[in-house]
C-alpha cells in the first residue's frame, strides 16, 4: 500500500476545519502532517474531540514549511485571507484546496464589487477549478487549485442545476429561500450569534447583498451552457440549529411541468454523483446532517417548480466536498473516508 500523502490544514482552529480533520483521519491515503493557526495550541486544545485522535500542534503559517511536510493544503482561512499565501503555496508545488470564496468568482471586479476587497492574485483567479464535484468532475483531477463551493451555493446550486442545464425553466425568475443552522457564521463570536439573540427566533439577513449571489449566478449559467445568464433571489435566513442548510427553490417552468418526469430526471442527471440523493419524500436537514449527502426532491404545484434541497453546511457544504475533491486529484475513489 502506498505512503499516505501529507496534508496541511491552514487555519486549523474553525469548525470546517474540526469536520476535515475528523474526515482526514479516517482517510488511508491522507495525514495530517501540519495545522496552522494564529492560536499556538494542540489541536486537541483547541478541539477536545480530536484527543487520543491526533498529536499536532498548530503553529504559524509558513510556506516552506508547508512544503516540507504536505503536498496539500486546505485552507479553512476568511475570506480575503486565503489569497495573501495561494501563490506561495503554489510555487512551491503545493496543490490547494480552498474552502474560502476568495477564488470561487472568476471576474475580480465581481469579488471587489461583493466582498469589498480588491483580489491580488489574478493568475489564481484564472486557473482556479470550480470544486464541484457534480458538475465539474473532468477539471478536477489535474487542477492545482480548487476554489471549494459555499455550502448555501452547493444546495442551490445541485437543486437547480439539472432544471437550467435542460433549459426548462425561466432563468429571470428563480426564486431561492434558503435557510442555514448557526454553525455557517464560523466559530467566532458575533452578536446575531449569541444564544440568546438567536434561539427561539427565525430571522433573513444580507436581504440582496449576500455574497453567494453572484457564485450561483455563474456556476448555474455555467450549467446552462450558453445563452442569457442566469439570475435568482437570493435569501438566506438564520434558524435556531447548530447545522444544516434548506433551500426551498421556485422557477417557473418554459413548458409543461411534470413531476414524475422531473424526478427521472433528476435521476439521470446525477446518476453517477454518489454523494446526490434524488428523493420522493420529503425532505429534512436531520436526513443529511453528519454525512456528505446533498438530499432533493422535486414537486409542481399550480404549474411552478418547487425543489427541496438540503445539505450539512459543515460537511457536504464544506470539509466533505474539499475532500471529495481531494479524492478526486490523488485518484482514490471520490467516495474515500466520506462513507
Amino acid at each position: 500500500m502506498a505512503e499516505p500523502v501529507g496534508v496541511a490544514v491552514v487555519g486549523a482552529s474553525g469548525y470546517a476545519a474540526r469536520e476535515l480533520i475528523q474526515i482526514l483521519l479516517k482517510h488511508p491515503s491522507a495525514k495530517v502532517t501540519v495545522a496552522t493557526s494564529r492560536q499556538d495550541e494542540r489541536l486537541d486544545a483547541l478541539h477536545p474531540s480530536l484527543a487520543r485522535r491526533i498529536d499536532l500542534t498548530c503553529e504559524p503559517f509558513d510556506a516552506d514549511r508547508v512544503a516540507e511536510k504536505a503536498k496539500f493544503a486546505f485552507l479553512a482561512l476568511p475570506h480575503t485571507a486565503s489569497m495573501a499565501i495561494v501563490p506561495s503555496l503554489r510555487e512551491r508545488g503545493v496543490r490547494v484546496i480552498d474552502l474560502s470564496a476568495d477564488y470561487r468568482l472568476n471576474d475580480a471586479q465581481v469579488y471587489e464589487d461583493w466582498y469589498g476587497h480588491a483580489h491580488t492574485d489574478a493568475e489564481g483567479l484564472e486557473t482556479a477549478v470550480y470544486g464541484l464535484p457534480e458538475l465539474f468532475r473532468s477539471r478536477i483531477p489535474s487542477a492545482s487549485l480548487i476554489a471549494n463551493p459555499g455550502c448555501y451555493t452547493s444546495a442551490s446550486i445541485l437543486g437547480l442545476a439539472p432544471l437550467v442545464a435542460k433549459n426548462l425553466v425561466e432563468r429571470n425568475s428563480i426564486v431561492i429561500d434558503a435557510k442555514s443552522g448557526v454553525s455557517g457564521g464560523g466559530r467566532s463570536p458575533k452578536l446575531n450569534f449569541h444564544f440568546p439573540e438567536c434561539n427561539e427566533s427565525v430571522s433573513a439577513y444580507s436581504v440582496g447583498r449576500h455574497r453567494h449571489t453572484p457564485e450561483i449566478d455563474q456556476i448555474l449559467s455555467t450549467a446552462a451552457g450558453g445563452g442569457d445568464p442566469v439570475e435568482v433571489l437570493f435569501t438566506p435566513h438564520l434558524i435556531p440549529m447548530d447545522r444544516g442548510i434548506f433551500a426551498t427553490i421556485y422557477a417557473r417552468p418554459l413548458g409543461t411541468a411534470v413531476e414524475h418526469d422531473l424526478i427521472e430526471l433528476y435521476r439521470s442527471f446525477y446518476a453517477d454523483s454518489p454523494f446526490v440523493r434524488v428523493v420522493t419524500h420529503l425532505p429534512g436537514t436531520k436526513d443529511s446532517a453528519y454525512t456528505n449527502f446533498c438530499d432533493i426532491t422535486v414537486r409542481v404545484v399550480r404549474g411552478r417548480i418547487l425543489v427541496l434541497s438540503c445539505l450539512d453546511n459543515l460537511i457536504k457544504g464544506a470539509a466533505g466536498v474539499a475532500v471529495q475533491n481531494f479524492n478526486l486529484m490523488i485518484g482514490a475513489p471520490e467516495t474515500a473516508a466520506l462513507f
